[in-house]
């Protein structure tokens, strides 16, 4: 999730309900930090602005009926002092009926300071707003628009000041990089008249617009608990079939042609016959890789704590580096509204577009996109493009029965399916508590079903897939 400086600024889907968002916080900023500076030159005029809304604050509201009632008391009881008292109050009332808030006449710019870091790394974003108008800007509130899958961690991502013609204003923060492409979204400038009585609020979308592009490496995970099916194409899956291989199958009569290498000489010395050793043939297999990257599966066990689709992504990447490592044949696909397919592949440039995929494709986000998501439609255009020989290792926390059904579905349809599942549940409440009861029943289900499954929560995901790869094997 982002900090609490990015969720300023909505995701633009609904203005009014954004700019309330942006007037909320701006009301608590404190000006800390601003640092202005004379303006050099005329800056890009690019920026494009957007009004979003104009209204009255209501921050004056009641006085002139105040200011009568201590005139009309004032007259009354014949007290002078209650009779000016109201005067000054109506002059208030006045006053702030005066002027409108003025345009954000602002071009704003923005620039980080790494464009590719490393996730976790700190980048800095620096902010500057030139006021380009004739008028002054008395009360000016700047808002910056923080993408929603990165956290501030230093700095706030807003100003509060004012600005004279030509003057601009200068203000940086720290973001922390998280998987993902991250582009920042339209600044949102607060103008307010010198009352404060009536508020303005815009849209600014700098004339650079910025972003980061965070590409983690993979790491492999070990061995994979792949299932029976294979490809004509040789790697390192075991099969029933006799041929070339390392491990011993079977014997059968010599035929005419068969390499010397593997006549069974010790059978030769002792009965005469000729016979050929068989050895088990170890072929690749095609995996397709399923992510559940569902609004319900960006869940957490704590605000703070990384949601199932990261846990789900990091585990999948190490499955993708070792899968291809060992000679098998990967794809990668996800349970979302957003399509999302890379077909099975193997080789270096399928490495490159498999990183790629898991580090930027907007299914797997870092945050939901907020779209519908229609689960038989998804499921039509998943089997066809299911290659026929596939097997599909399912990442899924299991926080609902839809995903369970899922796996279901895919096995009854001859594809082998195992369920790696981070446990993403807490027991501090009876709640939580109620709902990791019910994902345990779903995995026994699964189990129940003939479905693999594989949980991970403090340990790590390679540690758990080692314990129950020796646990199938006995």
């Amino acid at each position: 999730m982002s900090g609490a400086d990015a969720s300023m600024v909505g995701d633009g889907t609904e203005e009014s309900e954004q700019s309330e968002q942006s007037d909320e916080n701006a009301e608590r900023t404190d000006g800390e930090g601003d640092e202005h500076v004379d303006g050099e030159g005329e800056e890009s005029s690019t920026t494009e602005r957007r009004i979003r809304r104009e209204i009255e604050t209501g921050r004056w509201e009641g006085i002139r009926g105040v200011a009568l009632a201590l005139i009309g008391v004032g007259v009354v009881t014949r007290r002078p002092a209650l009779v000016l008292l109201g005067a000054v109050g109506v002059g208030y009332a006045l006053y702030v009926g005066i002027g409108e808030a003025p345009a954000a006449t602002l071009n704003v710019s923005r620039t980080v300071s790494d464009g590719t870091p490393e996730p976790g790394d700190e980048v800095t974003v620096t902010v500057r707003a030139h006021n380009v108008g004739d008028a002054p800007l008395v009360d000016l509130r700047l808002v910056d628009g923080v993408p929603p899958g990165l956290e501030v961690i230093d700095g706030p991502a807003r100003v509060a000041t004012a600005l004279r013609p030509g003057a601009a204003v200068a203000f940086e923060y720290a973001v922390r990089a998280s998987r993902g492409e991250h582009e920042w979204e339209a600044a949102t400038a607060i103008t307010r008249n010198p009352s404060g009585s009536r508020e303005r609020t815009t849209a600014v979308d700098p004339s650079d617009p910025a972003r980061i592009v965070c590409t983690p490496e993979l790491s492999a995970g070990g061995d994979l608990p792949l299932r029976g099916l294979t490809t004509r194409y040789h790697g390192r899956m075991p099969t029933n079939a006799g041929g070339s291989g390392v491990e011993f199958h079977a014997t059968r009569e010599y035929r005419r042609g068969d390499p010397l290498k593997r006549i069974d000489w010790n059978r030769r010395a002792r009965t005469g016959e000729l016979a050929t050793v068989e050895l088990r043939e170890e072929r690749a297999a095609t995996v397709v890789l399923l992510i559940d990257a569902r609004e319900s599966a960006y869940a957490a066990p704590e605000p703070a704590a990384e949601t199932a689709v990261e846990e789900c992504v990091g585990a999948a990447g190490q499955a993708f580096r070792a899968l291809l490592g060992g000679g098998d044949r990967v794809g990668i696909a996800a349970l979302s509204p957003v399509d999302c397919w890379l077909a099975p592949g193997a080789g270096t440039a399928h490495a490159a577009r498999g990183r790629e995929t898991l580090a930027t494709d907007p299914a797997l986000a870092p945050t939901p996109s907020g779209e519908p998501f229609y689960r038989s439609l998804w499921f039509r255009r998943f089997r066809r493009r299911l290659p026929a020989d596939a097997q599909v290792l399912f990442f899924t926390p299991l926080v609902d029965a839809a995903a369970a059904s899922i796996a279901r579905r895919i096995d009854a349809h001859g594809h082998l399916v195992t369920v790696l599942s981070p446990d993403i549940t807490a027991d501090g409440t009876p709640g939580e508590r109620l709902v990791a009861l019910e994902r345990r029943e779903r995995l026994r289900e699964l189990r129940s079903a003939g479905i693999r499954a594989v949980e991970w929560g403090e340990e790590s995901f390679p540690v758990a897939v080692a314990r129950a790869t020796s646990r199938w094997s006995r």
